[in-house]
């Protein structure tokens, strides 16, 4: 952290990294203030000395499990070729999230939206809006493909967004309830063909 960083910013920062994958795999009611202690170390005035409440810790910890996942998938993206090889990067990813140490507890969006969805209006909210940059960044991707003629031109950018999204997190979904990958890696065999047929 940079020098210009307050202590106290360094203290509400390590709370935040500290609580995060306990939210992600507990939930925002299933998360308890004894959890937080646990976890960070510190005492209860410590954390709502910089957190006016559970709420607030809840809602920090999903953008920064957000923009975890959001930074490990671009990074490997700007790292592809093409348009195609940027976009076999979700099932490659999904394929092995289990392996994966932050992505373990399962996807943020996923696991924030089923429980947040009639209880956290605030939380809903950030899942929505975090559900809506994922999709407007594969539509991005989707359209970029079709003009440096990688994509065959009749591909719906928001079509293949939204099957993109609803197979990986159901798959998601399965393989956290079974505790098996059957499912899982099947549907990602099958995401990776319908983005190999794209291939002008």
């Amino acid at each position: 952290m940079g020098k210009g960083i307050s202590k106290s910013e360094r203290t509400k920062q390590f709370i935040i990294e500290q609580t995060a994958p306990v939210f992600n795999k507990k939930g925002f009611a299933g998360t308890s203030l004894s959890d937080l202690t646990n976890a960070t170390g510190l005492s209860k005035g410590s954390i709502y000395g910089n957190f006016r409440n559970k709420d607030e810790v809840a809602i920090a910890a999903f953008d920064y499990n957000f923009n975890r996942v959001t930074h490990y998938i671009k990074e490997r993206i700007l790292a592809s070729e093409n348009s195609i090889e940027s976009l076999l990067v979700y099932p490659k990813v999904y394929r092995n999230f289990l392996k994966i140490p932050f992505l373990e507890p399962g996807c943020p969006i996923l696991n924030t939206s089923t429980e947040a969805d009639d209880t956290h209006p605030k939380l809903k909210e950030r899942a929505s809006n975090a559900l809506l940059i994922w999709k407007n960044s594969i539509e991005n991707q989707i359209k970029r493909g079709i003009q440096r003629g990688e994509i065959k031109p009749d591909t719906n950018p928001t079509e293949f967004a939204v099957v993109l999204i609803s197979l990986i997190e159901g798959a998601i979904m399965q393989a956290k309830v079974t505790e098996r990958q059957t499912e899982l890696m099947t549907t990602m065999n099958y995401l990776e063909k319908i983005i190999t047929n794209l291939k002008v």
